[in-house]
């Protein structure tokens, strides 16, 4: 996350964009940076010490869920129609078939009895991040750009996470990582969390709450994809069923596909 805030304050610095710097701003970082990134990291993290990671993929895979529930009571231009929770239902069906090898041999009901709390840990962190694409429509509203929203929410993200890793890892503590360690850190931090979070919040501006919590199901798709293309893994029937449950799913969410269903059925 630091590193983030630094390649980003960077790349505004440089294409002379500026940082707001008013409380009702920073403010508003803080709690998208608190929604979006503190409370599910430190859920997820602790959780997924008692959970395997096919089930916690698919407690991952609720979000769109309470971003619909969420986005209903508190956004007016995205209320709860039946497509679209029909289609974040087919779709999470689809996430499950995709994933039920994994969840079938991490799953037991003593296991799933006994890790409940980490499994409400997980659930915890996808409300928190249906509540962060919510409470981040706010900053269009604002006039406060896409950069500049990444930018200063992995600020107030990295500020905050900062204490709790200096409790909780104690890095002097640590031996110093290898080369490619360091690299893998310096590609997360640039390119899964940078560039995504500037992706982030212009999907949000132009697309909606729910269209962008959509992405939770589309990273098992991306997953096996990538797998075949540079693992030489392959695709079998169960995953090509997903697949087809999940487009299915984008279809109805997205709503015009049924809508020209309809004209043409009139």
């Amino acid at each position: 996350m630091a590193i983030a805030a630094v390649a980003l304050y960077g790349l505004m610095r440089i294409i002379g964009q500026p940082l707001p710097g008013d409380v009702t701003s920073w403010q508003a970082f803080g709690i998208m940076g608190l929604l979006n990134n503190f409370i599910p990291f430190c859920l997820i993290v602790w959780g997924q010490q008692e959970v395997a990671s096919g089930l916690a993929s698919i407690f991952n895979a609720t979000t769109p869920i309470f971003t619909i529930l969420v986005a209903h009571f508190l956004i007016r231009d995205e209320p709860m129609t039946p497509a679209r929770l029909g289609g974040v239902l087919i779709g999470f069906v689809g996430v499950a078939a995709m994933l039920g090898h994994d969840i079938v041999t991490g799953f037991s009901f003593t296991g799933f009895a006994g890790h409940i709390f980490a499994q409400m840990a997980l659930l915890g962190a996808a409300l928190s991040y249906g509540c962060a694409a919510s409470f981040g429509r706010r900053f269009s509203r604002m006039g406060i750009s896409p950069l500049a929203t990444a930018t200063g929410q992995i600020i107030a993200s990295s500020v905050m996470l900062l204490p709790v890793m200096l409790i909780v890892d104690q890095p002097w503590q640590l031996a110093l990582p290898s080369v490619p360690v360091m690299l893998s850190i310096v590609g997360v931090a640039l390119l899964s969390t940078a560039l995504a979070y500037i992706l982030f919040f212009n999907i949000l501006k132009q697309a909606g709450a729910t269209n962008l919590s959509l992405v939770t199901l589309l990273i098992p798709v991306s997953a096996i994809c990538l797998g075949v293309l540079f693992l030489d893994e392959t695709i079998d029937v169960i995953d090509l069923c997903g697949l087809g449950l999940i487009g299915i799913g984008l279809l109805c969410v997205d709503g015009r596909f049924l809508h020209w269903l309809n004209n043409a059925r009139h």
